[in-house]
């Protein structure tokens, strides 16, 4: 299975990559390569760090060509700020724009008594029928590391709550995405990856 991971020079790749191998994957990673980003089979977008760095796919035209590639069918899961990015942008950097695909703002999390960023092991509550989550039960635990979080909606594939409820998974036909990353998240993580790789357009 062939996969084109994107390189925004943001996001943390070797742990993605290795996972991937792991599961079986050839995966290939561009960062500006449009010609093989509209040819890929699978797109996987990692990402850590602040929401003003997808700027990048803006400038290099892979905005554009991932968003054909989605209306084509081809499956697409955003990790963390690649997760942030399918919504129409974060408060972290309001001028910048994501993808749009779903229409509400990442915001952060509410200052209190709990520290922001959310740093470490935190548990799913998977809604039924999702198929990136697939043989996934509530409860597993994965890893997280974020500041900023997506609104719990009608396309939330699961919720946890750190502060206040939140969408850690997103789906919707061939979008997914996870505010974990699936990379660090031992067993479950793979199993979430490997639902992805199996797919079907």
């Amino acid at each position: 299975m062939r996969v084109t991971v994107i390189d925004y020079k943001a996001g943390n790749l070797t742990s993605v990559l290795k996972a991937l191998r792991h599961l079986g994957a050839e995966p290939e990673v561009t960062d500006s390569d449009l010609t093989l980003v509209a040819a890929a089979e699978r797109i996987v977008l990692p990402g850590v760090g602040h929401f003003q760095a997808t700027e990048r796919l803006d400038r290099t035209g892979l905005t554009a060509v991932i968003r054909a590639a989605i209306a084509r069918g081809v499956p697409f899961l955003g990790i963390c700020v690649g997760m942030q990015w399918l919504f129409a942008g974060s408060t972290e950097a309001p001028q910048q724009s994501g993808l749009a695909a779903f229409p509400q703002q990442c915001t952060r999390f509410s200052e209190g008594t709990e520290k922001v960023p959310h740093v470490g092991w935190n548990s799913l509550d998977v809604r039924p029928a999702s198929r990136l989550l697939a043989g996934v039960e509530s409860g597993a635990f994965v890893y997280f590391t974020h500041s900023y979080k997506a609104p719990v909606t009608a396309d939330t594939a699961a919720v946890t709550t750190y502060i206040e409820p939140f969408a850690s998974a997103i789906e919707r036909a061939n979008i997914f995405g996870t505010q974990f990353h699936p990379e660090k998240s031992g067993e479950t993580g793979l199993k979430i990856l490997s639902n992805f790789l199996e797919l079907q357009k």
